[in-house]
């Protein structure tokens, strides 16, 4: 009897421990990091953007908003820095799979994926009492190691790859792989057959999310989309909601956003703009042409609209789950618009010609393939410079909103509501301001007794809770390189250099703050400060191992070798023959297509 009370009595003080665990953690709150993909600076609404966008605007107007905020250039880079608080030379992806020159391929730092020297954010939040769960783009690596089981996820349903299409989960988006990448739980993902992606991706967090809500503990619930990924599709009734809206062109749609901007305080008043040359001339279109390409925008607003749709849904089910005034929302893009055009590669012609139609009418539709091409992304990146791939602003500087619970301890973020923070910012910032919110430490350079790259970026709290103007001393040269373009961020200057053909290969000198457009050189009124800057370049280019590029890199060129050499040897090698006549099919199927192209685009002004 005695043995039995003594066994009640453990019972009930573990029962007691429990309870007062699950009470300490709900001190803490939940964090859902939402992660657009290829979005503009201004797109969303509480950017200066038209897109309808209420529920992320929503977290906008009970957060805040940081218009001085920068990512990588590209889709991978960005990702393995959000996850690990690492300069992407030294988390393994100082380039893509896609675009890295061979003779990187393999060296310190250019694994392309996460190496084994960097520890995630989810990692620590798992081992510090959070459920962990992503839903949507990985593209950080697919091998065992890098799969999310491995980097600190406990459920996971991830597209391993660079894109895929957003109707149909098989569908490539580009002939860069063999197949597309699913993996749920660490294991290949059998697929629904009724799919869309930002839709399924909500769905997969709501579901993971729900799975754990008995234990008490607090969630981290990763939510990478694939809009605006291209191809570039939605729904009909969202893009149904934007029809006419683009008829005046892009110039005119950058001019908007950028007054909008202004008028929202992201802006200085009376920011300059430089027009692009590879913006077209709007008024030199034909009526035909005009048509076509704002029909294409009106798709991309449309995706956007319905990514912002879905963000709703999961903002109301944890309202009805009770769990939405105990959560920390964070949402960013990965990186600026993507400009890029497939159809002028070969490959890319001759690939997308077989898998996909572009015809006006059915473009946002499944089997259809769009894009909004450089002077779309121009206006997306209003009104800043440049777009994805390249170091101007428009390529790195994207929307950061994080909205804090209504009742979060120990925090003034409620108080917060509906700010503007204008200080500079940088993604490495993220990780450690994750890990302030859940009162977990960083990482110093062990992990499991192993040594790990230390996180490097400033938490984000003393901006959240204004006690501070800046969160980087103005003195710290913050360096940045990504496929030959690179940069130099102190204070309030910025020294950059992109590479032909949107650059000049040479290094310029801004003042990002009074001159976010990068329209006035400074290298000739400020020479100390020119070189001083040049010589920061070259010491972060040392301590982080970044490689010259080859003489005469041509980043297009490079995506079509590496497709060659990844894709097409290993499939010629275990098909052998089979291959040359299906090549000679293509070939023949090529010139079919581009004579049928020619003859359909004068009725429907699509782009050859």
């Amino acid at each position: 009897m005695k043995a039995r009370v003594k066994l009640m009595g453990l019972v009930g003080l573990l029962l007691a421990t429990c309870a007062a665990v699950a009470a300490a953690d709900k001190s803490r709150p939940n964090i859902v990091l939402l992660l657009a993909d290829d979005w503009g600076f201004s797109d969303v609404g509480a950017f200066g953007g038209e897109i309808a966008t209420p529920h992320i605007d929503e977290l906008a107007r009970r957060g805040m908003r940081f218009s001085n905020f920068h990512v990588t250039a590209s889709c991978s880079p960005s990702r393995a820095m959000l996850l690990t608080g690492v300069d992407n030379h030294r988390n393994g992806v100082g380039n893509m799979r896609e675009t890295v020159p061979r003779t990187h391929v393999g060296k310190p730092g250019y694994e392309t994926v996460l190496n084994k020297r960097v520890v995630t954010v989810a990692s620590l939040l798992r081992d510090g009492g959070y459920r962990t769960y992503v839903a949507g783009k990985w593209h950080v690596g697919k091998e065992d190691f890098n799969l999310p089981p491995a980097r600190g996820f406990d459920r996971s349903i991830i597209q391993a790859d660079s894109g895929s299409d957003n109707w149909e989960t098989g569908k490539r988006y580009l002939d860069l792989t063999d197949k597309v990448n699913w993996f749920e739980d660490g294991r290949e993902a059998v697929m629904p057959a009724d799919y869309y992606s930002s839709q399924y991706f909500v769905d997969k967090t709501i579901e993971y999310i729900d799975s754990g809500t008995k234990d008490g503990k607090p969630f981290f619930a990763y939510v990478a989309f694939q809009a605006n990924h291209i191809p570039v599709q939605a729904p009909k009734e969202f893009i149904a909601k934007y029809r006419g809206r683009y008829d005046k062109g892009w110039a005119v749609l950058r001019q908007e956003r950028r007054d909008k901007a202004i008028a929202m305080g992201l802006m200085p008043k009376d920011t300059p703009m430089v027009a692009m040359h590879t913006t077209l001339d709007w008024n030199a279109l034909s009526d035909t042409e005009k048509q076509y390409q704002a029909r294409r925008m009106e798709v991309y607003a449309a995706m956007a609209d319905a990514m912002d749709h879905q963000v709703g849904r999961l903002v109301d089910h944890l309202k009805k789950a009770g769990e939405y005034d105990n959560t920390v929302f964070v949402f960013l893009s990965d990186n600026g618009p993507e400009a890029s055009d497939p159809y002028v590669l070969l490959s890319g012609r001759m690939w997308l010609g077989w898998q996909y139609n572009k015809g006006i009418d059915q473009l946002g539709e499944k089997g259809a393939y769009s894009i909004i091409g450089p002077s779309w992304a121009s206006a997306a990146a209003s009104p800043l410079s440049t777009y994805k791939f390249y170091s101007g602003e428009g390529g790195i500087r994207v929307p950061l909103i994080i909205a804090g619970p209504a009742g979060m301890p120990n925090s003034q973020m409620n108080s917060q509501a509906n700010k503007v923070f204008n200080g500079f910012t940088h993604i490495n910032d993220i990780a450690p301001t994750l890990l302030d919110l859940a009162q977990l430490p960083r990482q110093a350079g062990l992990y499991r007794g192993q040594p790990v790259e230390p996180m490097t970026g400033a938490s984000l709290m003393p901006a959240l809770t204004r006690q501070a103007q800046s969160v980087h001393p103005a003195n710290r040269a913050i360096g940045y390189e990504l496929a030959g373009n690179g940069a130099v961020f102190k204070g309030d200057y910025k020294l950059i250099r992109n590479i032909p053909p949107v650059g000049d290969g040479q290094w310029h000198l801004y003042d990002i703050r009074n001159d976010p457009g990068e329209t006035k050189d400074l290298q000739a009124s400020l020479p100390d400060v020119f070189a001083a800057m040049q010589a920061d370049y070259a010491a972060y280019a040392k301590a982080n191992g970044v490689l010259p590029m080859p003489e005469g890199y041509d980043p297009i060129f490079q995506v079509q070798t590496n497709a060659l050499i990844n894709v097409y040897v290993p499939r010629f090698l275990r098909t052998g023959l089979p291959v040359l006549a299906g090549l000679a099919f293509l070939v023949a199927a090529f010139f079919f297509l581009r004579r049928r192209r020619r003859m359909s685009n004068a009725t429907t002004g699509a782009p050859t």
